[in-house]
């Protein structure tokens, strides 16, 4: 990331016909505008494209057509280290072997050459995700929720202005999975990045994101206000995806 980068509150994100297709899947084509600054909830069915979506944003998967921009720049060329985007998996990608400090250090530099700086960055980080107290430990003496806080340590590190979370709360309990939504919640009002993050409990939507994008097929079926998008009647994909009976 370059300096002029570093500390961006948040980025526009577009997909201008962007197309994809797995070997032996049908084609899949995204047409989405994110506002710099906006939490954007994606819901879909499994096999709709959410994951897929993200990780062209992302730079793991390349679009066979189509342009990807972020903060207006064209990106679909750059590999993922070099675009202004972070992201957490459910699976929190942590080392085994690396204590919590070293884990959040990982993205201020993956040789885990730290500068004093580097270091405070990391200790404030861990301190804003309720982890202070904890740089030694190692992941398997975590809970499954402070193992995501520190995903998300990594992730404010990193200081970039896009955060794409791809079921990042799925395996969590009730509860803690809301705390984790109120955390990110509360780092996006003082950071003010701009936040695309696929669920498929339609709480976590109307809990943190003022809209949602909902796919089907390969497709952005709805997209709008997340209370619009909920509302019966609105798609039938959606009631179809949501099923009879789920609270809106």
């Amino acid at each position: 990331m370059t300096d002029a980068t570093r500390g961006f509150a948040g980025a526009d994100v577009t997909l201008d016909a962007v197309t994809f297709a797995w070997p032996g899947g049908g084609p899949m084509l995204f047409d989405l505008s994110v506002a710099a600054g906006e939490i954007l909830a994606i819901m879909g069915p499994s096999g709709s494209g959410k994951s897929t979506l993200l990780s062209l944003i992302a730079g793991f998967e390349a679009p066979s057509a189509g342009t990807i921009r972020i903060g207006g720049k064209a990106v679909s060329m750059l590999a993922p280290a070099a675009r202004p985007v972070s992201m957490i998996f459910q699976e929190n990608n942590l080392f085994a072997h690396l204590d919590v400090a070293a884990n959040v250090g990982l993205g201020r530099s993956p040789s885990l050459r730290l500068t004093a700086d580097d270091r405070t960055q990391v200790e404030q980080a861990l301190a804003r995700v309720g982890l202070a107290g904890k740089e030694r430990r190692l992941p398997r003496e975590l809970s499954g929720g402070e193992r995501q806080r520190v995903a998300l340590a990594r992730a404010l590190v990193r200081d970039r202005p896009v955060l794409l979370l791809d079921e990042a709360f799925g395996s969590l309990g009730p509860a803690l999975r809301d705390e984790m939504l109120d955390l990110v919640a509360g780092l996006h009002e003082s950071k003010r990045m701009t936040i695309l993050m696929v669920t498929h409990d339609p709480g976590d939507a109307r809990r943190i994101a003022p809209r949602t994008a909902f796919l089907d097929n390969g497709r952005i079926a709805a997209s709008g206000a997340t209370a619009e998008v909920f509302a019966a009647g609105r798609s039938a994909a959606f009631d179809r995806y949501l099923g009879e009976g789920t609270p809106r």
